[in-house]
């Protein structure tokens, strides 16, 4: 990894672990914890009130997302999901409910500060089908053809090696698997230059790949049947995107 990549990870690790901090250090008895501040395009309001109404209110408050991917992912009884950079573990939390008992969550993140919140949201959930992995999602601790949704929540967006990052998630998926990822996607007409003015690394917007970018990312990784549709615009000629794909069956 380049010096570059790693200094820019290391500014992704940090403000991460702030919001993570802020949160905790945040909480009271009678009120709850503070919501981390960030712009409306991102963060709990993208969950629907029944759903953030039945989890932790710390889970909720460390929302940093642009989507909610638990959502598109059509999730169903006994699967076993990973959620990309799980943060406060909010997805995780939503996931581990649709899959029941008989299925699994799991979240990965690189930052200690929100695997501690994580679990401990785990544990206030009551949530006992969910376990939380500390890595790199350029790297996931996971074996080969284990997962059978791979979820993410605008944590691509923020890596420095986005090849590796589709590489993995193929690999980790079982034969007929599939990923439905919310993400920061810009115009095919807008260069990084222009993506960069539009915001900083860790708020999800200099690191954008375009529409045609994301597809022959995912495409070259061995993905097929690749969706990406734009929801809401989070700057000009940048959007908030579902992303769909899948593992072919026989690979």
């Amino acid at each position: 990894m380049s010096e570059q990549s790693t200094d820019l990870r290391e500014t992704v690790r940090r403000r991460y672990a702030a919001a993570a901090v802020q949160v905790t250090e945040g909480g009271t008895a009678c009120c709850g914890p503070q919501a981390v501040e960030v712009d409306e395009s991102f963060g709990a309001t993208l969950y629907a009130a029944d759903e953030r109404d039945t989890l932790p209110a710390e889970a909720v408050a460390a929302s940093l997302g642009c989507g909610n991917p638990t959502a598109v992912a059509e999730l169903r009884d006994g699967e076993r999901v990973l959620d990309l950079g799980s943060g406060g573990g909010i997805d995780v939390l939503l996931s581990a409910r649709r899959v029941g008992p008989s299925g699994k969550a799991y979240g990965l993140d690189m930052t200690d500060e929100m695997l501690q919140l994580a679990l401990a949201n785990a544990e206030k959930a009551g949530a006992t089908n969910v376990e939380f992995l500390r890595g790199t999602i350029e790297a996931i601790p996971l074996p080969a053809n284990s997962i059978d949704v791979v979820i993410s929540n605008c944590v691509i967006n923020l890596s420095t090696d986005k090849p590796a990052v589709f590489a993995e998630t193929f690999r980790v998926l079982k034969p007929g698997g599939r990923i439905g990822v919310s993400d920061v996607v810009a115009d095919d007409t807008l260069p990084p230059q222009q993506r960069a003015e539009r915001g900083d690394y860790v708020g999800c917007i200099a690191g954008a790949l375009s529409f045609a970018e994301y597809r022959q990312g995912l495409e070259a990784a061995g993905f097929t049947d690749v969706e990406i549709t734009p929801t809401h615009p989070v700057a000009d000629g940048m959007y908030s995107a579902i992303v769909r794909a899948a593992k072919p069956r026989t690979v």
